[in-house]
């Protein structure tokens, strides 16, 4: 792998000024890199994968009308395929082939990280005692977190054959060491 994570955070926070998107970026980054170990070959799949979440959503800010193009292109002339790949097909409505697990893994992934981290945000003491069952709950309240698209939720966990349940524990495993960090430590600890 020829690209470095110092590149790939120069090049995120030259695109991304966002401080939302910038958080959401580095959640997907975590979750990729858990992922990485539990779907893909562990340890040498941590890095590119890690990248793939970080760099998922790059160029959106910037140029939200070509999201992704700018940023697959960038990566391919960095020589990052396989990261190019995956961040080309995060979304189903774009006809991209999920040809690899980190493909799919991805897709899994991002948009769901996403919602998890909404249910932290609107719980007293966010992500400490978040369970699947309150995350399933919310994923029926169409008009909780609206923006998240409920279809690419479950395209992605049947695509990477998982069970929901499991994949929700999963993500809000990764993300429960970090929640100080990514701000899902609830609406008791925002105030201070």
């Amino acid at each position: 792998m020829a690209l470095t994570q110092d590149l790939a955070e120069q090049k995120l926070r030259e695109w991304t000024k966002s401080d939302a998107l910038l958080n959401h970026a580095r959640a997907v980054e975590i979750v990729m890199r858990a992922a990485a170990l539990r779907y893909g070959k562990g340890e040498e799949d941590v890095p590119s994968w890690g990248l793939a979440g970080l760099l998922h959503d790059a160029d959106y800010e910037a140029w939200p009308d070509e999201h992704p193009a700018r940023v697959v292109a960038w990566l391919r002339e960095e020589g990052e395929e396989q990261i190019a790949h995956a961040i080309s097909a995060h979304y189903t409505k774009w006809g991209v082939s999920y040809d690899s697990t980190l493909d799919k893994a991805l897709l899994a992934c991002d948009e769901l990280t996403g919602f998890v981290g909404a249910c932290c945000h609107v719980r007293p003491d966010g992500i400490a005692s978040l369970t699947p069952k309150s995350v399933k709950k919310k994923l029926k309240n169409k008009s909780f977190a609206a923006k998240v698209e409920r279809d690419e939720v479950t395209a992605g966990m049947e695509m990477l054959e998982v069970d929901p349940t499991e994949h929700i524990q999963f993500i809000i495993d990764a993300l429960r060491g970090h929640g100080a960090e990514l701000g899902l430590m609830g609406q008791a600890n925002s105030a201070g």
